[in-house]
C-alpha cells in the first residue's frame, strides 16, 4: 500500500500553505518510478470553506479520515489565538499515538502546541511569531533558527517558502536522494537545504546587480573537488577576506568553511544513495572529501552513522547536526 498523506482544510485556510501541500502529495507522478503517495483532503468543520483571496474550497472528507493516515499535514492556522476545535486536537493525538508523522507549516505549528504535542520537543515557526509562542507554550524548545525541525514524528516548518523545504525533506525520508531531487526540478527549487539553515539574514540580499554570494556558492557546488579556502572563495567572490565572512554569514547563517563541509557530506551522501557500485573512497574523492577516513570523520562529526551504515539503511533524510567548521 502507499503512504497515506491527510491534508488539514478549515474555514480561513492559508491558501499558499494549503496548495505547496497539495503540489507535493496529490500530483500524480508517473515518471518517479515509485509508488506515489495517496491522499486525502480532511475538514475540520463543515464547508464551503473559505481560503484566502476570496476563494472557497469544497472539501469531500472529515476528520474520521485521520484515522487512516500516516502522514497529517497542517498548513497553517487560521489565528494563532484562537484554540483549535477539541475534536482537531483529539484526532491529532490519536494520530501521533499510533504513530502517524505529523507535519506544520508556518502557523500550523499552534494547532500542535494547543493540543500539548509540542511540550519537550524541539520546534520552530515563523520567525514572526517566535516570540509569542516561546511566550505562550514555555514547554515547547522553540528554534528561531531554523526552516524546519524533525522531533521524532514531528516536523514543524518555518514560514510558507520552508514548508516546500520540509515537503521534500519527507519526499527524501520516504522514497531517497534521487526521486527528492526529481521532484524538487519539477518544482523548479533547491532539492535540499539543511534544516537547520538561518531563517533571517542580518541585513536585505542586495536586490539589483549581481549576487556576489549566491554566485560563489553556486561555483563552489559546481568545482566541488577542488581545494577551496576562505580566502580563494574571497577572491572569486572578489571581496576581502574579513568582508567575504561577514557577508556570507549574514547570507547563509554559516561560516563559509561550515558550509563547504555541509555541501560536501550531502553530496556524498546522496552518492552513497545513488551510487552503490562506487567505492566509499571514490565517493570521498567526488565530494571533496579525499579519503574514506575523511568521509567517515566528517559524517561522525555531523552526527550521520557511517558511510558503510549509512549506505545499507533505508532511504532517509540527510540531517547535520554538528557544528564542525573544518574544510
Amino acid at each position: 500500500m502507499s503512504h497515506h498523506v491527510s491534508i488539514i482544510a478549515y474555514d480561513g485556510l492559508c491558501t499558499f500553505e494549503f496548495a505547496c501541500a497539495i503540489e507535493l502529495f496529490t500530483l500524480e507522478r508517473p515518471e518517479l518510478g515509485v509508488r506515489w503517495y495517496s491522499h486525502t483532503v480532511c475538514a475540520i468543520e463543515p464547508g464551503p470553506l473559505r481560503a484566502r483571496g476570496g476563494l472557497t474550497v469544497q472539501v469531500p472528507h472529515g476528520l474520521d479520515a485521520l484515522a487512516h493516515a500516516d502522514t497529517i499535514v497542517i498548513p497553517g492556522w487560521r489565528d494563532r489565538y484562537e484554540v483549535p476545535p477539541p475534536a482537531l486536537a483529539d484526532a491529532l493525538r490519536a494520530a501521533h499515538a499510533r504513530g502517524a508523522r505529523l507535519c506544520t507549516i508556518c502557523s500550523g505549528a499552534y494547532v500542535l502546541a494547543y493540543a500539548g504535542l509540542l511540550d519537550g520537543l524541539r520546534a520552530t515557526t515563523h520567525w514572526h511569531y517566535l516570540d509569542d509562542m516561546l511566550a505562550r507554550f514555555p514547554a515547547i524548545e522553540i528554534d528561531p533558527d531554523a526552516l524546519y525541525v524533525e522531533s521524532g514524528n514531528i516536523v514543524t516548518s518555518a514560514g510558507s517558502a520552508a514548508g516546500l523545504d520540509m515537503l521534500l525533506h519527507l519526499v527524501r525520508t520516504d522514497f531517497g536522494a534521487e526521486v527528492a531531487n526529481l521532484v524538487a526540478q519539477r518544482l523548479v527549487i533547491p532539492a535540499h537545504r539543511d534544516g537547520d539553515q538561518a531563517q533571517r539574514v542580518a541585513r536585505p540580499v542586495p536586490d539589483a546587480g549581481v549576487d556576489t554570494i549566491a554566485r560563489l556558492m553556486d561555483h563552489v557546488r559546481e568545482t566541488i573537488r577542488a581545494e577551496h579556502t576562505v580566502a580563494s572563495m574571497a577572491a572569486e567572490a572578489r571581496l576581502g577576506t574579513r568582508t567575504f565572512q561577514r557577508r556570507f554569514k549574514e547570507r547563509t547563517g554559516l561560516a563559509p568553511l561550515g558550509w563547504l563541509v555541509r555541501e560536501r557530506v550531502a553530496l556524498a551522501a546522496q552518492l552513497l544513495e545513488s551510487r552503490p557500485q562506487l567505492a566509499i573512497d571514490a565517493i570521498a574523492d567526488l565530494a571533496g572529501l579525499g579519503s574514506a577516513e575523511s568521509l567517515r570523520r566528517h559524517f561522525r562529526a555531523h552526527g550521520l552513522a557511517s558511510p558503510g551504515r549509512y549506505r545499507k539503511r533505508p532511504p532517509g533524510p540527510v540531517t547535520c547536526t554538528g557544528t564542525a567548521d573544518g574544510g
